[in-house]
């Protein structure tokens, strides 16, 4: 894919904004295990970073994907893990179906404010006993005249204790699992709703919750889309946010491998630079291989999106290559950082512990295994599995 002026014009907006407005704070919003999603968002939305591919009707750009695979890439910059990942799920995430399938009223409701910034937006798919079997959910929206009656869990929810709304799926019917599904907007402040936060391994900066609605009352006019075509449109939606992390994990690794080889080239023992040492160096240079080709997979990717082109099986793979990488690239670069990057502080350390969240959301390596060897032919029957 070529990336021309305005794509490089793009991604040096992006750095210069995370170098004054996000790495300066990083420090005091991963202590505080929360950074001000309500102050930080309007500030992006006047660079125009929060509707990049979203009509100009609704205050976007109106630009195609491959501009949001570098502002993801670019976000990589960030020293930190979770703000590029709130910010994904505000852009890439939890609006893609709300700015294609919803009606003019959801998008003047919830997508111009999502997009000004006034707004901050969740995507409510996994729940306690549902997060890789999509079609398990149980939340569930019953008809009461006009409106829907919500009633479940939702668990993982990033930007959730901060969130205005609310992008989720329900069970809006009795039939089979993946025709019975719909994406309701609900509003965070309604009746029902309460929220309790996750702590984690990594993400720190960013908020992560557990949603519990009791009688939510919703109108059914909320509905993104046809009723019971909630489990495509969401389908559709993980493959940006596949995307979206992929290219933004290759941006990441782009800073660590940086900051990895300043560090060896100024550390000294046994006479002379970390660097200087074969196997450091090669090693590097393996990784770099490693990243660049996870980089054109990426932009391929894109490239045939654009064309029109399902891209369910690159996506796939992009994304269990990035939650594979990042574990070996964490774990090499810390091991040639050596006791300062065991230190809880050391942007290695933290790439160890925000990265292996990659493995794990959006869907694991174990589903993404499991959809490329269903398109390649190669996953035996259920009744061959018995």
């Amino acid at each position: 894919m070529k990336l021309t002026e305005e794509h490089a014009l793009l991604r040096k907006t992006v750095h210069t904004f995370v170098d004054r407005e996000i790495n300066p704070h990083v420090e005091a919003w991963e202590e505080a295990e929360h950074f001000p999603a309500h102050e930080l968002f309007p500030k992006l939305a006047a660079q125009g970073l929060l509707g990049v591919t979203k009509p100009a009707e609704y205050g976007g750009m109106g630009l195609d994907f491959s501009y949001a695979m570098v502002v993801a890439e670019a976000l990589g910059h960030c020293h930190c893990g979770g703000v590029p990942l709130a910010i994904g799920v505000q852009t890439d995430m939890c609006t893609p179906a709300l700015a294609r399938h919803g009606s003019e009223q959801l998008k003047r409701e919830f997508l111009a404010p999502a997009i000004s910034g006034q707004a901050v937006g969740c995507i409510g798919v996994s729940e306690p006993d549902a997060g890789s079997d999509v079609a398990g959910i149980r939340t569930a929206a019953r008809k009461d005249g006009d409106d829907y009656i919500v009633n479940g869990t939702k668990m993982w929810i990033t930007n959730g204790m901060q969130a205005d709304w609310i992008c989720c799926l329900a069970n809006t019917g009795d039939g089979a699992p993946h025709k019975n599904k719909s994406l309701i907007m609900i509003p965070m402040n309604e009746k029902g709703i309460e929220r309790q936060k996750i702590r984690k391994l990594g993400m720190w900066s960013s908020d992560t919750a557990q949603i519990f609605l009791d009688d939510v009352r919703v109108p059914q006019r909320n509905r993104i889309g046809e009723e019971g075509m909630g489990f495509l449109l969401q389908m559709l939606q993980f493959q940006e946010e596949r995307l979206w992390g992929a290219a933004n994990a290759v941006g990441g690794f782009d800073e660590v491998l940086k900051q990895t080889i300043e560090y060896t080239r100024t550390r000294r023992a046994f006479g002379h630079a970390i660097l200087d040492n074969q196997w450091v160096h090669f090693k590097l240079a393996q990784l770099m291989t490693e990243v660049e080709a996870l980089r054109y997979l990426v932009h391929g990717a894109v490239e045939q999106m654009l064309e029109g082109t399902n891209v369910t099986r690159l996506a796939s793979m992009a994304k269990l290559k990035a939650g594979q990488l990042s574990r070996e690239l964490a774990d090499t670069c810390l091991q040639f950082w050596g006791g300062m990057g065991y230190s809880w502080e050391s942007i290695v350390s933290r790439m160890m512990r925000d990265s292996r969240l990659a493995s794990i959301g959006a869907g694991p390596d174990e589903i993404m295994m499991g959809i490329i060897c269903k398109l390649e032919g190669i996953l035996p029957s259920r009744r061959d599995r018995g």
